[in-house]
């Protein structure tokens, strides 16, 4: 009997619909055909235009949407010309993972054979390391709460909890774990915080040394997150999973991305105990909005990690074997080369890699 799950869409703003809709056009087709799940999308508005328009940036309605949904896709939000009086983006993507528990921020960084990247390296296909970057604390508990003091003074402030934190790392070294039995993964854990400055990191260092005794089999090691940088760009190959702060995993997953050659092959995920959404890691690029020139492989890999996540998480094998045929189908029009939109070096536009792609996917047969 095939089990119904239901994927609440936010298509989000500028280049947003345009990588969406040829996304949900090939999980469509790869459900479709599925023995075991289908796949029921609810589009719901929220975003920068929307708030524009009526606002409400994340109106009631849609979070109810959210909650009551399997996963949620979302694609790229915000406008740079559209802010809350505050001066702040619109953000609802931060809402959602406040209001959702949404705690484990997961950037996965890989390079494939015949992607032009900036390192240069006989090694760079040896990348292959995910950041987890706690995503409702840290510096970003502030949002919307921080203070400004006329013109003399403003304050953000971060925080640390025991109880986000101890979910967080048992949730990195379960990903470790995964990841080794799955052979992509060294089974280690990197806790990268700035402990010999701030008392909040040495707190969060010490959490991160309790919960590794919970998990033997895999190593646990700590670095700061300047010397992190530094070894992300010197060599990203002895790396497995990093497990960090909000800022900070901010930070460096975009420079995950430039490892990659392209925030257009960034997917990300942000996972919590009842609910998790997948959004690729780029913005909304209003300058090549209606072109049709987006790179769609985030948003697509950002949906191979949902498959990828429903699957493991209801115990369905199918689910999951075809995520890894979405992201694999993804590294063969990458390998290709002939296939790429202008980011990647070529000039074909969305809708002929998202077609590429899907005519790439190779289903495996069930063990």
């Amino acid at each position: 009997m095939r089990r119904q799950f239901t994927i609440a869409v936010f298509e989000g703003d500028g280049i947003g619909p345009e990588i969406m809709a040829p996304t949900v056009a090939l999980l469509r087709d790869l459900a479709r055909d599925a023995g075991s799940f289908a796949l029921d999308f609810r589009s719901v508005p929220a975003g920068a235009g929307h708030y524009r328009d009526t606002g409400e940036s994340l109106p009631a309605a849609s979070m109810e949407a959210a909650r009551a949904a399997d996963a949620i896709l979302l694609s790229a939000m915000g406008l740079p010309a559209v802010r809350y009086p505050d001066g702040t983006e619109i953000s609802p993507q931060i809402e959602l993972r406040m209001q959702l528990g949404l705690f484990a921020g997961v950037r996965p960084v890989f390079v494939q054979p015949g992607q032009d990247v900036p390192l240069k390296s006989p090694r760079v296909t040896d990348i292959d390391f995910v950041i987890v970057r706690e995503s409702t604390e840290g510096l970003f508990a502030s949002h919307g709460k921080g203070v400004v003091e006329g013109d003399r003074e403003a304050r953000e402030t971060l925080v640390i909890t025991r109880a986000v934190s101890e979910k967080l790392f048992d949730f990195a070294f379960r990903l470790a774990r995964r990841r080794k039995a799955a052979g992509r993964g060294k089974g280690l854990v990197h806790c990268v915080d700035k402990a010999n400055v701030f008392q909040a990191f040495a707190f969060f260092r010490r959490i991160f040394r309790e919960r590794a005794a919970a998990f033997p089999d895999i190593r646990a090691d700590a670095a700061y997150v300047d010397a992190t940088a530094l070894a992300m760009v010197r060599n990203p190959w002895d790396l497995d999973v990093l497990v960090t702060e909000n800022m900070f995993g901010d930070i460096l997953s975009d420079l995950g991305a430039g490892l990659m050659g392209s925030l257009g092959l960034a997917p990300s995920a942000d996972i919590g105990e009842h609910h998790a959404v997948f959004q690729p890691c780029h913005g909304s690029a209003p300058d090549i909005a209606g072109r049709g020139v987006a790179n769609p492989m985030a948003m697509i890999l950002s949906a191979a990690m949902m498959l990828d996540w429903l699957g493991d998480r209801h115990g369905n094998a199918e689910m999951v074997r075809l995520g890894e045929a979405l992201h694999r189908a993804v590294a063969d029009v990458l390998a290709d080369g002939r296939v790429l939109t202008a980011d990647l070096g070529g000039s074909a536009g969305t809708e002929a890699v998202a077609a590429a792609v899907a005519t790439a996917v190779r289903i495996p047969a069930a063990a």
